[in-house]
Protein backbone atom coordinates (compact mmCIF):
# COMPACT_ATOMS: atom_id res chain seq x y z
CA UNK A 1 0.00 0.00 0.00
CA UNK A 2 3.05 2.23 0.22
CA UNK A 3 2.33 2.86 -3.67
CA UNK A 4 -1.05 4.14 -2.56
CA UNK A 5 0.03 6.36 0.16
CA UNK A 6 2.62 8.26 -2.06
CA UNK A 7 0.19 8.43 -5.09
CA UNK A 8 -2.24 10.13 -2.78
CA UNK A 9 0.85 12.49 -1.00
CA UNK A 10 1.84 13.60 -4.72
CA UNK A 11 -2.15 13.88 -5.90
CA UNK A 12 -2.69 16.10 -3.16
CA UNK A 13 0.32 18.32 -4.38
CA UNK A 14 -0.58 18.68 -7.63
CA UNK A 15 -4.16 19.64 -6.99
CA UNK A 16 -2.50 22.50 -4.07
CA UNK A 17 0.18 24.06 -5.92
CA UNK A 18 2.26 25.85 -4.43
CA UNK A 19 0.64 25.39 -0.75
CA UNK A 20 3.73 24.12 1.10
CA UNK A 21 2.89 23.97 4.55
CA UNK A 22 -0.49 21.53 3.07
CA UNK A 23 1.95 19.44 1.53
CA UNK A 24 4.30 19.16 4.98
CA UNK A 25 1.35 17.80 6.97
CA UNK A 26 -0.38 15.81 4.24
CA UNK A 27 3.02 14.01 3.77
CA UNK A 28 3.90 13.52 7.40
CA UNK A 29 0.25 12.20 8.10
CA UNK A 30 -0.18 9.90 5.16
CA UNK A 31 3.34 8.67 5.31
CA UNK A 32 2.90 7.24 9.21
CA UNK A 33 -0.47 5.35 7.74
CA UNK A 34 1.11 3.29 5.34
CA UNK A 35 1.12 0.04 7.65
CA UNK A 36 -3.11 0.95 8.12
CA UNK A 37 -3.37 1.07 4.27
CA UNK A 38 -1.35 -2.59 4.04
CA UNK A 39 -3.83 -3.86 6.73
CA UNK A 40 -7.60 -2.37 5.14
CA UNK A 41 -7.19 -2.70 1.55
CA UNK A 42 -10.73 -1.63 1.86
CA UNK A 43 -10.01 1.70 1.82
CA UNK A 44 -7.95 2.21 -1.40
CA UNK A 45 -11.19 0.65 -3.24
CA UNK A 46 -13.25 3.49 -1.39
CA UNK A 47 -10.50 6.45 -2.27
CA UNK A 48 -10.76 6.69 1.31
CA UNK A 49 -7.36 8.86 1.76
CA UNK A 50 -8.03 10.60 -1.36
CA UNK A 51 -11.02 12.13 0.29
CA UNK A 52 -9.58 12.43 3.31
CA UNK A 53 -7.04 14.65 1.85
CA UNK A 54 -9.77 16.95 -0.07
CA UNK A 55 -12.28 19.49 2.19
CA UNK A 56 -15.91 18.70 2.04
CA UNK A 57 -15.89 22.40 1.29
CA UNK A 58 -14.03 25.26 1.42
CA UNK A 59 -14.82 28.95 1.37
CA UNK A 60 -13.35 32.41 0.37
CA UNK A 61 -14.79 35.87 1.35
CA UNK A 62 -13.54 39.37 0.53
CA UNK A 63 -13.74 40.87 4.25
CA UNK A 64 -14.38 45.37 3.54
CA UNK A 65 -13.88 47.29 6.72
CA UNK A 66 -12.99 50.62 7.33
CA UNK A 67 -9.92 51.63 9.44
CA UNK A 68 -9.84 54.62 11.80
CA UNK A 69 -8.68 57.34 9.27
CA UNK A 70 -11.91 56.61 7.24
CA UNK A 71 -10.27 54.33 4.46
CA UNK A 72 -11.62 51.48 2.54
CA UNK A 73 -9.95 48.35 3.78
CA UNK A 74 -10.16 44.63 2.19
CA UNK A 75 -8.76 41.59 2.89
CA UNK A 76 -9.79 37.87 2.52
CA UNK A 77 -11.11 35.08 4.90
CA UNK A 78 -11.62 31.69 4.22
CA UNK A 79 -13.08 28.49 5.65
CA UNK A 80 -11.88 25.11 4.86
CA UNK A 81 -14.69 22.54 6.09
CA UNK A 82 -12.28 19.18 6.05
CA UNK A 83 -14.49 16.32 7.55
CA UNK A 84 -17.65 16.06 9.56
CA UNK A 85 -17.66 12.52 10.12
CA UNK A 86 -17.55 12.03 13.96
CA UNK A 87 -19.36 15.49 14.75
CA UNK A 88 -19.70 19.06 13.15
CA UNK A 89 -16.70 20.64 11.76
CA UNK A 90 -14.50 22.33 14.88
CA UNK A 91 -11.20 24.27 14.44
CA UNK A 92 -9.77 28.03 15.29
CA UNK A 93 -10.29 31.34 13.14
CA UNK A 94 -6.57 32.70 12.97
CA UNK A 95 -5.89 36.22 12.02
CA UNK A 96 -2.06 36.92 10.63
CA UNK A 97 -0.57 38.73 7.76
CA UNK A 98 0.80 35.21 6.20
CA UNK A 99 -2.50 33.58 6.03
CA UNK A 100 -3.38 31.81 2.75
CA UNK A 101 -5.14 28.79 1.65
CA UNK A 102 -2.38 26.75 2.52
CA UNK A 103 -1.53 27.94 5.64
CA UNK A 104 -6.00 26.92 6.43
CA UNK A 105 -5.53 23.88 4.68
CA UNK A 106 -3.13 22.30 6.67
CA UNK A 107 -4.30 23.33 10.13
CA UNK A 108 -7.46 21.91 9.09
CA UNK A 109 -6.01 18.74 8.09
CA UNK A 110 -4.59 18.52 11.22
CA UNK A 111 -7.55 19.35 13.01
CA UNK A 112 -9.28 16.16 11.86
CA UNK A 113 -6.95 14.26 13.77
CA UNK A 114 -6.14 16.12 16.70
CA UNK A 115 -10.44 16.24 17.04
CA UNK A 116 -10.51 12.38 16.83
CA UNK A 117 -7.81 12.12 19.78
CA UNK A 118 -9.70 13.71 22.12
CA UNK A 119 -12.52 10.56 21.62
CA UNK A 120 -15.06 13.66 21.77
CA UNK A 121 -17.78 14.21 18.58
CA UNK A 122 -16.27 16.62 16.81
CA UNK A 123 -15.21 17.13 13.40
CA UNK A 124 -12.07 19.19 11.87
CA UNK A 125 -12.12 22.61 10.45
CA UNK A 126 -10.43 25.64 9.98
CA UNK A 127 -10.69 29.44 8.83
CA UNK A 128 -8.96 32.89 9.06
CA UNK A 129 -7.60 36.17 7.11
CA UNK A 130 -4.69 38.15 6.35
CA UNK A 131 -5.77 40.59 8.48
CA UNK A 132 -3.37 41.36 10.95
CA UNK A 133 -4.61 43.03 14.24
CA UNK A 134 -1.54 44.07 15.63
CA UNK A 135 -1.04 47.45 16.06
CA UNK A 136 -4.85 47.91 15.31
CA UNK A 137 -7.41 50.30 17.42
CA UNK A 138 -10.26 48.12 19.57
CA UNK A 139 -12.82 49.98 17.08
CA UNK A 140 -11.18 48.59 14.07
CA UNK A 141 -10.51 45.15 15.47
CA UNK A 142 -14.63 45.11 16.35
CA UNK A 143 -15.14 46.74 12.51
CA UNK A 144 -12.90 44.13 11.01
CA UNK A 145 -14.31 41.19 12.91
CA UNK A 146 -18.16 42.25 12.74
CA UNK A 147 -17.29 42.56 8.77
CA UNK A 148 -15.34 39.15 8.72
CA UNK A 149 -18.89 37.39 10.80
CA UNK A 150 -21.44 38.99 8.35
CA UNK A 151 -20.10 36.71 5.47
CA UNK A 152 -19.27 33.55 7.97
CA UNK A 153 -22.24 33.21 9.93
CA UNK A 154 -24.19 31.68 7.26
CA UNK A 155 -21.82 28.70 6.82
CA UNK A 156 -21.50 27.89 10.50
CA UNK A 157 -24.07 26.67 13.43
CA UNK A 158 -23.83 24.46 16.78
CA UNK A 159 -24.24 21.50 14.70
CA UNK A 160 -22.76 22.54 11.82
CA UNK A 161 -19.02 24.31 12.22
CA UNK A 162 -18.33 25.56 15.47
CA UNK A 163 -15.15 28.05 15.18
CA UNK A 164 -12.60 29.14 17.92
CA UNK A 165 -10.05 31.11 18.47
CA UNK A 166 -6.44 31.02 17.26
CA UNK A 167 -3.27 33.00 16.84
CA UNK A 168 -4.58 36.59 16.43
CA UNK A 169 -7.37 35.47 17.61
CA UNK A 170 -8.70 36.25 21.44
CA UNK A 171 -11.40 36.91 23.55
CA UNK A 172 -11.64 40.24 22.45
CA UNK A 173 -12.07 39.09 18.47
CA UNK A 174 -14.32 35.73 20.32
CA UNK A 175 -16.51 38.78 21.51
CA UNK A 176 -16.86 40.97 18.56
CA UNK A 177 -17.51 38.00 15.96
CA UNK A 178 -19.74 36.52 18.67
CA UNK A 179 -22.09 39.75 19.17
CA UNK A 180 -22.47 40.11 15.42
CA UNK A 181 -23.67 36.35 14.92
CA UNK A 182 -26.19 37.11 17.78
CA UNK A 183 -27.23 40.48 15.81
CA UNK A 184 -27.84 38.69 12.33
CA UNK A 185 -29.41 35.87 13.05
CA UNK A 186 -31.42 37.43 16.32
CA UNK A 187 -30.28 34.48 18.72
CA UNK A 188 -27.79 33.41 21.70
CA UNK A 189 -26.40 29.99 19.77
CA UNK A 190 -23.69 29.62 22.89
CA UNK A 191 -22.68 26.97 20.69
CA UNK A 192 -21.66 28.62 17.88
CA UNK A 193 -18.21 29.46 18.98
CA UNK A 194 -16.11 28.62 21.81
CA UNK A 195 -13.14 30.40 23.44
CA UNK A 196 -16.17 33.11 24.86
CA UNK A 197 -15.84 35.30 27.46
CA UNK A 198 -17.53 33.92 30.79
CA UNK A 199 -20.06 36.19 31.52
CA UNK A 200 -21.75 34.89 28.00
CA UNK A 201 -20.76 30.79 28.27
CA UNK A 202 -16.93 30.63 28.26
CA UNK A 203 -15.48 27.54 29.91
CA UNK A 204 -13.14 28.62 33.07
CA UNK A 205 -9.87 27.18 32.35
CA UNK A 206 -10.29 27.67 28.62
CA UNK A 207 -7.20 30.01 28.43
CA UNK A 208 -4.35 27.73 29.90
CA UNK A 209 -5.41 24.79 28.74
CA UNK A 210 -3.70 23.96 25.61
CA UNK A 211 -0.66 24.57 27.94
CA UNK A 212 -1.87 22.56 30.62
CA UNK A 213 -2.71 19.74 28.13
CA UNK A 214 0.80 20.00 26.50
CA UNK A 215 2.37 19.73 30.03
CA UNK A 216 0.47 16.70 31.04
CA UNK A 217 1.06 14.66 28.01
CA UNK A 218 4.59 15.48 28.15
CA UNK A 219 4.23 14.31 31.85
CA UNK A 220 2.78 11.01 30.53
CA UNK A 221 5.94 10.59 27.72
CA UNK A 222 8.07 11.09 30.59
CA UNK A 223 6.30 8.95 32.74
CA UNK A 224 6.39 5.98 30.40
CA UNK A 225 10.24 6.26 29.90
CA UNK A 226 10.99 5.45 33.66
CA UNK A 227 11.25 10.15 34.06
CA UNK A 228 9.28 12.50 35.98
CA UNK A 229 8.92 15.95 35.26
CA UNK A 230 9.87 17.12 38.54
CA UNK A 231 13.19 19.01 38.51
CA UNK A 232 13.38 18.49 34.64
CA UNK A 233 14.89 21.69 32.83
CA UNK A 234 12.64 23.07 30.13
CA UNK A 235 13.30 25.23 27.26
CA UNK A 236 9.91 26.83 25.06
CA UNK A 237 9.82 29.34 22.58
CA UNK A 238 6.76 31.50 22.55
CA UNK A 239 5.54 33.77 25.30
CA UNK A 240 1.32 34.02 24.29
CA UNK A 241 -1.24 31.85 25.66
CA UNK A 242 -0.39 29.14 24.79
CA UNK A 243 3.55 29.30 26.34
CA UNK A 244 2.00 31.10 29.11
CA UNK A 245 -0.20 28.18 30.35
CA UNK A 246 2.76 25.94 29.90
CA UNK A 247 5.08 27.82 32.29
CA UNK A 248 2.00 27.82 34.37
CA UNK A 249 1.53 23.92 35.17
CA UNK A 250 5.49 23.51 34.44
CA UNK A 251 5.47 25.57 37.39
CA UNK A 252 2.51 23.66 39.05
CA UNK A 253 4.73 20.26 38.70
CA UNK A 254 7.84 21.10 39.74
CA UNK A 255 9.66 21.97 36.42
CA UNK A 256 12.49 24.55 36.00
CA UNK A 257 11.43 26.56 32.72
CA UNK A 258 14.52 28.50 31.20
CA UNK A 259 13.59 30.04 28.03
CA UNK A 260 10.92 31.73 25.94
CA UNK A 261 11.14 33.78 22.90
CA UNK A 262 9.31 35.89 20.51
CA UNK A 263 10.17 37.69 17.07
CA UNK A 264 13.00 39.21 18.62
CA UNK A 265 15.06 36.57 20.20
CA UNK A 266 14.68 34.88 23.19
CA UNK A 267 15.08 34.64 27.10
CA UNK A 268 17.23 33.06 29.06
CA UNK A 269 16.45 33.12 32.73
CA UNK A 270 18.67 30.91 34.99
CA UNK A 271 16.55 31.64 37.65
CA UNK A 272 13.48 29.85 36.33
CA UNK A 273 10.63 30.83 35.07
CA UNK A 274 9.45 29.32 38.12
CA UNK A 275 7.31 32.35 40.16
CA UNK A 276 3.75 33.24 40.37
CA UNK A 277 4.98 36.91 39.01
CA UNK A 278 7.16 35.30 36.32
CA UNK A 279 4.62 33.52 34.68
CA UNK A 280 1.82 36.46 35.28
CA UNK A 281 4.36 38.76 33.18
CA UNK A 282 3.98 36.66 29.87
CA UNK A 283 0.92 37.72 29.70
CA UNK A 284 2.05 41.35 30.42
CA UNK A 285 4.00 40.72 27.11
CA UNK A 286 1.42 39.79 25.60
CA UNK A 287 -1.30 42.49 26.31
CA UNK A 288 1.72 44.97 25.54
CA UNK A 289 0.38 44.34 21.69
CA UNK A 290 4.60 45.32 20.68
CA UNK A 291 5.23 41.05 20.49
CA UNK A 292 8.33 41.17 21.77
CA UNK A 293 10.14 39.46 24.75
CA UNK A 294 12.66 41.75 25.64
CA UNK A 295 11.35 43.52 28.23
CA UNK A 296 11.66 40.76 30.02
CA UNK A 297 15.24 40.67 30.56
CA UNK A 298 14.74 44.75 31.94
CA UNK A 299 11.93 43.38 34.63
CA UNK A 300 14.12 40.47 35.89
CA UNK A 301 17.68 41.35 35.20
CA UNK A 302 19.01 38.18 36.38
CA UNK A 303 17.81 36.91 32.75
CA UNK A 304 19.48 37.43 29.65
CA UNK A 305 18.38 38.37 26.12
CA UNK A 306 19.85 37.10 22.82
CA UNK A 307 18.29 38.81 19.92
CA UNK A 308 17.60 37.90 16.91
CA UNK A 309 18.42 33.71 18.10
CA UNK A 310 16.33 30.99 18.99
CA UNK A 311 15.74 28.99 22.15
CA UNK A 312 16.73 25.57 20.03
CA UNK A 313 20.51 26.59 20.90
CA UNK A 314 20.47 27.53 24.43
CA UNK A 315 22.19 24.39 25.34
CA UNK A 316 25.47 25.43 23.54
CA UNK A 317 24.86 29.09 23.89
CA UNK A 318 24.56 29.14 27.79
CA UNK A 319 26.46 25.41 28.48
CA UNK A 320 23.52 24.16 29.90
CA UNK A 321 21.76 20.88 29.73
CA UNK A 322 17.86 20.62 28.69
CA UNK A 323 15.95 17.91 29.45
CA UNK A 324 13.01 18.72 27.39
CA UNK A 325 12.49 21.42 24.89
CA UNK A 326 8.72 22.50 23.73
CA UNK A 327 8.41 24.67 20.77
CA UNK A 328 4.89 26.55 21.65
CA UNK A 329 5.13 29.65 18.91
CA UNK A 330 4.61 29.21 15.28
CA UNK A 331 4.77 26.42 12.46
CA UNK A 332 8.22 25.97 10.80
CA UNK A 333 9.76 26.94 13.84
CA UNK A 334 12.64 24.06 14.13
CA UNK A 335 14.38 23.49 11.23
CA UNK A 336 17.51 20.67 10.89
CA UNK A 337 19.71 22.53 11.90
CA UNK A 338 17.95 23.29 15.17
CA UNK A 339 17.58 19.90 15.59
CA UNK A 340 21.31 18.81 14.95
CA UNK A 341 21.74 21.68 18.05
CA UNK A 342 19.02 20.07 20.33
CA UNK A 343 20.27 16.85 19.69
CA UNK A 344 23.95 17.91 20.42
CA UNK A 345 23.16 19.55 23.43
CA UNK A 346 21.91 16.23 25.09
CA UNK A 347 18.42 16.63 25.12
CA UNK A 348 16.31 13.00 25.32
CA UNK A 349 12.86 14.83 25.13
CA UNK A 350 10.94 16.96 22.47
CA UNK A 351 7.21 17.60 22.92
CA UNK A 352 5.51 19.94 20.39
CA UNK A 353 3.53 22.39 21.38
CA UNK A 354 2.72 24.65 18.83
CA UNK A 355 0.90 23.35 15.05
CA UNK A 356 3.25 21.74 13.40
CA UNK A 357 6.57 23.71 14.50
CA UNK A 358 8.92 21.01 13.31
CA UNK A 359 9.68 20.48 9.46
CA UNK A 360 9.22 17.21 8.39
CA UNK A 361 12.85 16.57 7.95
CA UNK A 362 13.74 17.89 11.68
CA UNK A 363 10.89 16.38 13.01
CA UNK A 364 12.40 12.81 11.69
CA UNK A 365 15.77 13.23 12.80
CA UNK A 366 14.08 13.77 16.41
CA UNK A 367 12.35 10.86 16.35
CA UNK A 368 15.38 8.71 15.80
CA UNK A 369 17.72 10.87 18.10
CA UNK A 370 15.50 11.49 21.00
CA UNK A 371 13.85 9.23 23.92
CA UNK A 372 10.41 10.17 22.43
CA UNK A 373 8.77 12.44 20.67
CA UNK A 374 5.51 14.21 21.74
CA UNK A 375 3.52 15.51 18.27
CA UNK A 376 1.79 18.43 18.38
CA UNK A 377 -1.37 16.99 17.28
CA UNK A 378 -1.73 14.92 20.59
CA UNK A 379 0.26 17.17 22.75
CA UNK A 380 -1.87 20.34 21.82
CA UNK A 381 -5.47 18.96 22.01
CA UNK A 382 -5.98 20.27 25.16
CA UNK A 383 -7.42 23.77 23.91
CA UNK A 384 -9.87 22.16 21.52
CA UNK A 385 -11.01 18.89 23.96
CA UNK A 386 -11.84 22.16 25.99
CA UNK A 387 -13.38 23.41 23.25
CA UNK A 388 -15.87 20.36 22.68
CA UNK A 389 -16.49 20.70 27.23
CA UNK A 390 -17.92 24.70 26.42
CA UNK A 391 -19.89 23.29 23.96
CA UNK A 392 -21.34 20.64 26.28
CA UNK A 393 -21.74 23.29 29.04
CA UNK A 394 -23.85 25.44 26.82
CA UNK A 395 -25.76 22.74 25.34
CA UNK A 396 -26.34 21.75 29.06
CA UNK A 397 -26.86 25.33 30.35
CA UNK A 398 -24.74 24.72 33.49
CA UNK A 399 -21.25 25.90 34.43
CA UNK A 400 -18.58 23.92 35.22
CA UNK A 401 -15.37 25.25 37.36
CA UNK A 402 -12.05 25.24 37.41
CA UNK A 403 -11.24 21.90 38.85
CA UNK A 404 -13.87 20.07 36.93
CA UNK A 405 -12.29 21.51 33.75
CA UNK A 406 -8.93 20.34 34.83
CA UNK A 407 -10.48 16.98 35.63
CA UNK A 408 -11.62 15.92 32.79
CA UNK A 409 -8.81 17.63 30.86
CA UNK A 410 -6.06 15.65 32.77
CA UNK A 411 -8.20 12.68 32.01
CA UNK A 412 -8.16 13.34 27.90
CA UNK A 413 -4.81 14.10 28.01
CA UNK A 414 -3.93 10.47 29.52
CA UNK A 415 -6.47 8.69 26.88
CA UNK A 416 -4.60 11.03 23.96
CA UNK A 417 -0.93 9.63 25.54
CA UNK A 418 -2.03 6.26 25.84
CA UNK A 419 -3.79 5.94 22.43
CA UNK A 420 -1.00 7.07 20.66
CA UNK A 421 1.38 4.84 22.84
CA UNK A 422 -0.87 1.95 21.81
CA UNK A 423 -1.24 2.88 18.14
CA UNK A 424 2.61 3.20 18.04
CA UNK A 425 3.34 -0.29 19.61
CA UNK A 426 0.91 -2.08 17.39
CA UNK A 427 1.75 -0.88 14.43
CA UNK A 428 5.08 0.06 14.29
CA UNK A 429 6.06 -2.51 17.53
CA UNK A 430 7.44 0.92 19.28
CA UNK A 431 5.62 2.83 22.03
CA UNK A 432 7.78 5.85 21.28
CA UNK A 433 6.46 6.08 18.05
CA UNK A 434 4.39 8.55 19.28
CA UNK A 435 4.12 10.90 15.85
CA UNK A 436 3.26 7.54 13.98
CA UNK A 437 0.76 6.50 16.67
CA UNK A 438 -0.86 10.05 16.92
CA UNK A 439 -1.56 10.20 13.11
CA UNK A 440 -3.00 6.28 13.21
CA UNK A 441 -5.00 6.60 16.11
CA UNK A 442 -6.47 9.78 15.03
CA UNK A 443 -7.25 8.65 11.57
CA UNK A 444 -8.83 5.14 12.26
CA UNK A 445 -11.78 6.56 14.15
CA UNK A 446 -12.22 9.00 11.01
CA UNK A 447 -12.35 6.57 8.58
CA UNK A 448 -14.53 3.78 10.59
CA UNK A 449 -17.02 6.71 10.53
CA UNK A 450 -16.99 7.38 6.75
CA UNK A 451 -16.58 3.81 5.83
CA UNK A 452 -20.14 3.31 7.84
CA UNK A 453 -21.70 6.65 6.24
CA UNK A 454 -20.60 5.52 2.40
CA UNK A 455 -19.44 7.71 -0.24
CA UNK A 456 -20.37 11.29 0.97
Amino acid sequence: MANYVERVIELCKKNNPGELEFHQTVEEVLTSLAPVMDANPQYEECALLERLVEPERGVTFRVVWVDDEGKVQVNKGYRYQFNSAIGPYKGGLRFAPNVYPGIIKFLGFEQIFKNSLTGLPIGGGKGGSDFDPNGKSDAEVMRFCQAFMTELYRHIGPDTDVPAGDLGVGAREIGYLFGQYKRITDRFDGGVLTGKGIPYGGLLGRTEATGFGIVWYAEEMLKANGEEIKDKVVAISGFGNVSWGTAWQLQRLGAKLVTISGPDGYIYDPDGISTDEKVAYLLELRASGKNICAPYAEKFPNAKFYAGKKPWGVQQDEGIKVDMFIPCAMQNDVHMEHAQQIVDGGCKFYCEGANMPTTNDALQFLMEKCVAVGPAKAANAGGVACSCIEMGQNSGHTVFQHEDVYAQLHQIMKNIYNACAEAGEKYYGNKNALVQGANIAGFERVAQAMMAQGLV
